[in-house]
């Protein structure tokens, strides 16, 4: 071939266009963009250590060692399924890491870039099902156990988010038909697999700096001799909550523990009964000098950075002081479902729900906030420009109590809603550290205008509750419009405008006001409620508001008889 046609067909393969093209450049498919390197260094793309982001088998390492046969992951106690101690056995630790680092995982799922996929669960979870996988022993059939168990206990409406670990919202429609959140319809975020504990076989260790050590069975704990019940009414919120705003912003953090894409459900309100961690505490004697936090410890083992650890966090002694930390046992009026911890959990009022572990098996008394990756590495609260290439944890504000917000749950984002004259309008609100919903507002302008929700129109006032709330807002414009929420807590703190001002590269707190994007239609003004009748009278469906009319809404001899009473289109001085 002449070195004319070379260049000929080199220019032609130039000016071709993959399919795609358009979607790439209007940043439709951006997960596919790559990078765009204009600096002066090399910038790595490729991951040989981790396996295809579509793999479901265990891949081993090439040149990976030898397996040590001896280490046999296996269950601590007798009536303890699925709990496995790491924290007392740091060389047990160090094997586990080892035997991890024989095999290529999966990268975490990409759900931020690229599209979410339509299927309910909504993402899978392979690569902690295959951490459980490599593990073996007492931990290789924790995936599938675990989600015996959300089928078991959950409402088969629930939004399943991510399988295993298993993470759920209730749908709109049914999260706050009550004020108090059913069990079945609870909201779930879990870090592992559920452990299954028999009250009879349970028992909790109170150690590190308190004076007087002791286990306490569940039997001791429900003692009222030794400890008075405690009865509270407590909302749960996990950081998460609205993340799915953030993330049509902009991308975030993609840690190997996935980011859930939230909704608005990932809150609930339960009644909860147990003991007043204070007490306990009191009945150990009470803490040494230097002591000022208390670590919990979950039963629930959990993965981070290719370790294996137990479920560790931890607050402030202050916070258990002020009897804002209880142990509970019951939730609802039943005994405290496996999927919510049973048979203990700690509940810390006003607080992220992070820090309310479930499957409590031990509270250590420490003179730090915990050094778990938990507490330590994750939760954290960045600047906006901290991300991928430059966050450090001490850089972060470890995130403790949860600011106000608020949410619409009615209508839905994008609906076309036909009204006359007013729109009905529900959601909740809440805020922690002990403050409560004051006042809601709601604006169907975008927030230039805003009318006060009728205090009759929500339910009860509590200290660490939410409040549901309803009402109808005036609306007479038509066409597409916004609907925004905000709250204002006792304190007359309220919630940012814009989802940008609250935007953070750990995807947490998506405390702006919420805001829904609808498509108003006024059947109250006579034009638009005779439009409507005209495409009954046609048989022509309404929807999708993007497809042309197939009727025609004026004949030529309509057109031409109100042309003939107005103004012509051009003036000729």
């Amino acid at each position: 071939m002449s070195t004319e046609a070379i260049a000929h067909r080199q220019k032609e393969a130039e000016m071709t266009q993959r399919p795609d093209e358009w979607l790439l450049e209007q940043g439709l498919e951006p997960d596919k963009l790559g990078l765009r390197n204009q600096s002066d260094i090399k910038i790595n793309l490729s991951s040989p250590q981790t396996a295809d982001a579509n793999e479901t088998e265990l891949k081993l390492r090439p040149g990976a060692e030898e397996d040590d046969p001896s280490f046999v992951v296996k269950e601590e106690r007798k009536g303890w399924h699925g709990y496995v101690e790491w924290e007392d056995y740091p060389e047990k630790k160090a094997k586990a890491h080892k035997r991890f680092q024989r095999f290529k995982f999966p990268p975490p799922p990409e759900f931020q870039l690229g599209p979410l996929p339509p299927t309910n669960p909504v993402l899978e979870g392979v690569r902690w099902k295959l951490w459980h996988k490599a593990i073996g022993g007492a931990l290789e059939n924790v995936p599938e156990e675990s989600w015996d168990i959300v089928v078991e206990e959950k409402h088969p409406g629930m939004l399943h988010l991510l399988q295993f670990p298993y993470n759920g919202e209730a749908p709109k429609g049914l999260l706050i038909k009550d004020p108090i959140t059913p069990n079945e319809l609870h909201f779930v975020r879990n870090h592992g697999g559920i452990p299954t504990i028999e009250p009879e076989a349970f028992d909790l260790r109170i150690d590190g700096l308190v004076n007087d050590p002791k286990r306490l069975t569940l039997a001791d704990l429900q003692n009222e001799a030794l400890f008075p019940r405690m009865e509270k009414l407590v909302t749960l919120q996990c950081s998460g909550t609205r993340r799915f705003e953030q993330i049509q912003e902009f991308a975030g953090e993609g840690d190997e523990m996935i980011n859930a894409p939230w909704a608005e459900g990932a809150i609930s309100t339960a009644k909860w009964v147990g003991v007043s961690l204070k007490k306990v505490i009191k009945y150990c004697g009470g803490l040494k000098d230097g002591a000022k936090h208390l670590e919990f410890y979950g039963a629930d083992s959990y993965f981070k950075g290719g370790e294996l650890m137990n479920y560790v966090v931890s607050v402030p002694w202050s916070k258990v002081k002020a009897n804002e930390v209880m142990l509970a046992w019951e939730m609802n009026g039943k005994p405290l479902p496996r999927i919510h911890g049973a048979p203990l959990r700690a509940v810390v009022m006003g607080y992220i729900g992070a820090r309310s572990v479930k499957w409590l098996y031990r509270v250590k008394a420490t003179p730090t906030p915990s050094r778990a990756p938990v507490q330590s590495r994750e939760y954290l609260y960045f600047q906006q420009q901290y991300g991928k290439h430059n966050q450090l944890p001490w850089l972060g504000i470890q995130i403790q109590e949860m600011p106000v917000s608020s949410a619409i749950m009615s209508p839905w984002q994008k609906e076309v809603v036909v009204h006359n004259g007013a729109i009905e309008v529900e959601g909740w609100a809440y805020s922690g550290g002990g403050r409560w919903p004051e006042r809601v507002e709601v604006s169907a302008d975008g927030g230039r205008v805003w009318y006060q929700v009728p205090l009759e129109n929500f339910s009860k006032k509590h200290k660490f509750t939410w409040r549901t709330w309803k009402m109808k807002v005036p609306i007479d414009h038509e066409g597409w419009t916004e609907l925004v929420c905000r709250c204002w807590d006792n304190s007359l703190n309220t919630q940012p405008m814009e989802v940008r001002q609250s935007w953070n590269w750990g995807l947490h707190i998506t405390s702006s006001c919420h805001r829904i994007k609808i498509y108003s239609v006024n059947a109250n003004r006579e034009a638009t409620r005779k439009r409507l009748q005209e495409f009954e009278d046609h048989q022509e469906s309404f929807l999708p508001i993007t497809r042309p009319t197939e009727f025609k809404t004026m004949s030529m001899q309509e057109y031409e008889k109100m042309w003939a009473t107005m103004e012509p289109r051009d003036v000729d001085d």
